[in-house]
């Protein structure tokens, strides 16, 4: 018999669209929790539509953020609609989220205080784009937009360039983290008073907790943090060198470390080099140590400064591309990339295992409304009309 899911037998629905609340739902689902999706009869998700490429019917964005879901169309606008979706939360679920344009969810009395009047069990958590207040609190939003807003892009690239957004949308996927983290502290708390609660984080928010390290250098020394390129600003030598046929990165964090770094590079003078003796030093001269290890490591092959690393235990890797990531050996003895049901695509699982085993790809990601009837048979109550 396989074990259960950490969260089998919950029930969860998604007022979701795009990338930050179907990222959430998708954890809750792969957890085991039972996951409603519910769609617009129209397009459905905005994310169906962001492509080429294209699986199965919808983008490999949608895809990817929508496995082991069962998906129901709703039209919003329609009362007897609406009235069923409000029956099936009420009589069934224990956590909805939402990721609505402001507004919506209250407009159609599907907001947390409408169904935690009748529910009041349930957990219901707010996924916004600026927050729950403040003057900004009714704008929509998205994660360039709060790459932008929150400060990453400001600390991101190189200095005397155009600005660089983060390539993966980490404000999105940040927030759905901190949804579910939101989530499963409410439910936790539910075991003990009975009582759910409404749950609020956004885009906005989740930018400000990736900028925590940043905001504290700037308050502790009241000058913000500039564009490092690939290093840290607090650590010296931390950054993407090239050798003589690719990129690799020096993480040298402390001064052992350091040491070691300059013994590879037969240079064991600059440990006592007064401008790079401790870390503050080598922070102060980086622009002047970073030059010297650029000029060593340009001189051979990549491969062999990382032998040579590694035997000496100075941490460092090989920038590799997605494809390279993909085929490495350690992802594919991770089985991080898991098949579909029928190997008929290819999804990233969680990062995450219990007891040894990281939950299975149990379902493909619904086509719009395809669940509509499998969903009335779990839960006739709510399919009933009136």
């Amino acid at each position: 018999m396989k074990p259960e899911l950490p969260l089998s037998g919950l029930v969860a629905v998604e007022l979701g669209t795009s990338v930050a609340a179907p990222f959430a739902a998708k954890v809750l689902a792969e957890l085991g929790a039972i996951l409603v999706k519910v769609e617009n009869p129209d397009k459905g998700d905005d994310a169906r539509e962001w492509g080429p490429p294209f699986w199965h019917g919808s983008s490999a964005t949608f895809q990817s953020l929508n496995r082991d879901k069962l998906g129901i169309a709703v039209d919003l606008k329609k009362p007897e609609e609406r009235a069923r979706l409000r029956r099936l939360i009420v009589e069934n679920a224990d956590i909805v989220i939402q990721n609505l344009r402001p507004g919506l969810v209250r407009k159609f009395g599907l907001d947390a205080t409408s169904l935690r009047k009748d529910a009041p069990r349930l957990v219901y958590c707010n996924l916004g784009a600026f927050g729950a207040a403040g003057p900004l609190s009714e704008r929509p939003g998205y994660d360039p937009l709060m790459q932008a807003f929150g400060g990453i892009m400001s600390i991101t690239g190189e200095e005397g360039r155009a600005p660089v957004r983060v390539g993966p949308s980490i404000v999105d996927i940040g927030a759905g983290m901190w949804s579910v983290i939101g989530i499963l502290a409410a439910l936790r708390r539910r075991e003990t008073t009975g009582e759910g609660c409404e749950v609020d984080t956004s885009l906005f928010e989740t930018a400000l907790a990736w900028m925590t390290v940043p905001t504290a250098l700037y308050l502790a020394s009241g000058r913000p943090q500039g564009r490092t390129g690939s290093e840290a600003a607090m650590l010296v030598p931390y950054k993407a060198f090239a050798a003589a046929d690719g990129y690799l990165v020096i993480a040298a964090g402390n001064d052992k470390l350091f040491a070691r770094l300059c013994a590879v590079l037969g240079r064991p003078e600059w440990v006592e080099d007064a401008r790079f003796r401790s870390n503050p030093d080598r922070v102060v001269h980086r622009v002047e140590l970073n030059a010297l290890i650029d000029a060593a490591i340009a001189k051979e092959p990549r491969d062999s400064w990382i032998e040579r690393l590694e035997a000496a235990g100075v941490p460092c890797a090989a920038l590799q591309s997605v494809d390279q990531v993909a085929a490495h050996p350690q992802t594919r003895a991770l089985e991080m990339i898991q098949p579909g049901p029928g190997g008929s695509m290819s999804l990233m699982g969680l990062p995450l295992s219990f007891d040894g085993r990281r939950p299975p790809f149990r379902k493909l990601p619904p086509g719009l409304g395809e669940d509509g009837e499998g969903v009335a048979r779990l839960f006739p109550a709510a399919a009933k009309q009136g």
